[in-house]
């Protein structure tokens, strides 16, 4: 138990980061079936005459979609806000956010104004969006490298048990009432008071204190409080290098990061295999999920307890990655498991053509979907939270995790928006375009990213600087170290 407060401050973050994440996720569709009751009510109140059904599915398709449009303005502000104010404040900024997209959840219905639920997803997309990269970067700073993998990848458990918790408290026997569902929408302003208050007892990042703001007698009380360890000398030499080779330069801009050559790889290992996670098929197989079940036999006020099924698989595989993950590697877990992915959902493809021709397929695919979500938790869920914060200097960071938010919620937002035109033209065989991916991020893990477990920030930028500066001499030298800071 040397690290209890380590590990209660992973608790802190993960309840108002990756948790408002998952229950944002998860808990709109439950009320989905009211919300659009009351868009008509308001609608024909306002104009004598009912909403035609037209305008309500646009107005609802928006009120989904527009999560993912605030997440990522959150995401662009995670590489100011966490800079400007420090990690610390600006995670108690984020909570306010989502207090206030709570309050206007919760009068809504009173002030007759659907665009107040409109506002109120917005905000909370953006409480996501920032809370997320936030919720990374503090667990990432506050790390022994022995526990890093394991800690930030607790992100991903955080962000499963919020999908249980939204699909738990919108079943109808909770709040999923015509009565309570202003009450349900406005359920995520609690655990950001919880997160609001509880952080005020926890210290700022040691990293953040030592390499941005000098103060390296406060980052090595904050080692001691946080570790209850004395002995920090590796820690505190990996911080000084990092800082020395800054040489007091600011934190690099979006466009220092997209065109130097120093951190391209780093780069591509984040967008392609992490950040892109949204395209390897897994939300698309939620949500295809509902059909197959149905096609199953499976009674239509039985489906959404056996969703909260694959939310809890999803979240107990998690969990035992994160016992893996500092053990087999984040690269192995990632690559196998994409390519797992693949595989099993081209034979999930296959019995989709043939459901017809017996009766008992239909709940082969049931396991098929199991199957996918399990390997889905033991790779690519956990550990595309986890690498990210192996690959970047502290310098880079910020930019870095701006850049990965963008690419993941407007790959949300594309795939929310496109999913139900591509299954109408295509079918089952729509996961083929998911199956292309996840064997082009396998082979691209497998084949071309170093492994990071076990090592230190500064010893992961030297790896890739080996692919970064292939053409010149095989040792990495201090210059281009340098280089990746200093451009």
């Amino acid at each position: 138990m040397q690290y209890w407060r380590l590990y209660l401050l992973t608790l802190v973050l993960g309840i108002g980061g990756s948790f408002q994440y998952g229950i944002q996720v998860s808990i709109i569709a439950s009320p989905a079936e009211h919300v659009q009751k009351f868009v008509n009510q308001t609608w024909m109140e306002r104009y004598g005459v009912p909403a035609s059904d037209s305008n309500i599915q646009l107005i609802w398709s928006f009120i989904v979609a527009v999560l993912s449009l605030g997440a990522w303005a959150g995401a662009i502000h995670a590489g100011t806000l966490p800079v400007t104010y420090g990690r610390k404040k600006a995670l108690l900024i984020n909570n306010v956010v989502a207090v206030v997209a709570a309050l206007l959840m919760l009068f809504s219905r009173m002030a007759k104004s659907f665009e107040m639920i409109l506002l109120g997803r917005l905000l909370y997309g953006y409480n996501m969006g920032l809370g997320l990269s936030v919720h990374l970067m503090y667990l990432g700073e506050c790390s022994p490298k022995k526990l890093r993998g394991f800690l930030t990848l607790t992100s991903s458990i955080f962000c499963g048990v919020g999908k249980i918790a939204g699909q738990i408290v919108g079943i109808k026997e909770m709040m999923g009432t015509e009565d309570m569902w202003p009450y349900l929408l406005a359920v995520s302003g609690i655990p950001a008071i919880l997160q609001f208050v509880t952080l005020l007892y926890f210290p700022e990042t040691p990293r953040y204190l030592y390499i941005d703001k000098g103060d390296t007698e406060g980052s090595k009380k904050v080692l001691q409080w946080l570790w209850q360890d004395d002995d920090l000398k590796l820690e505190l030499d990996d911080m000084h290098k990092d800082r020395e080779n800054s040489q007091g330069e600011k934190a690099k801009t979006i466009m220092d990061v997209l065109r130097s050559r120093c951190v391209r790889w780093q780069m591509a290992a984040m967008l392609i295999p992490c950040s892109g996670v949204q395209f390897c098929g897994i939300n698309a197989l939620y949500f295809y999920a509902f059909d197959i079940f149905r096609e199953s036999g499976v009674a239509k006020d039985q489906i959404h307890y056996l969703s909260i099924g694959l939310g809890a698989t999803e979240v107990i595989t998690v969990t035992l990655c994160s016992l893996l993950i500092d053990r087999a590697g984040r690269k192995k877990l990632m690559g196998y498991g994409y390519l797992s992915m693949g595989i099993t959902m081209i034979v999930l493809t296959v019995m989709l053509s043939i459901k017809n021709l017996n009766s008992w397929i239909p709940y082969i695919n049931i396991s098929l979907i199991f199957i996918v979500i399990c390997i889905y938790g033991l790779g690519p869920s956990g550990v595309s939270m986890a690498l990210p914060a192996d690959l970047f200097l502290q310098a880079w960071r910020p930019s870095a995790y701006v850049i990965s938010g963008t690419v993941n919620w407007l790959g949300m937002f594309v795939v929310g928006m496109s999913f139900g035109y591509i299954v109408n033209g295509l079918g089952q065989f729509c996961f083929l375009i998911f199956v292309a991916y996840c064997i082009f991020s396998a082979a691209f893990l497998l084949y071309f990213i170093p492994e990071t477990k076990g090592k230190t920030m500064v010893e992961i930028t030297e790896e890739f600087n080996k692919l970064n500066f292939k053409n010149k001499a095989n040792e990495t030298t201090k210059a281009d170290l340098a280089l990746c800071t200093k451009l």
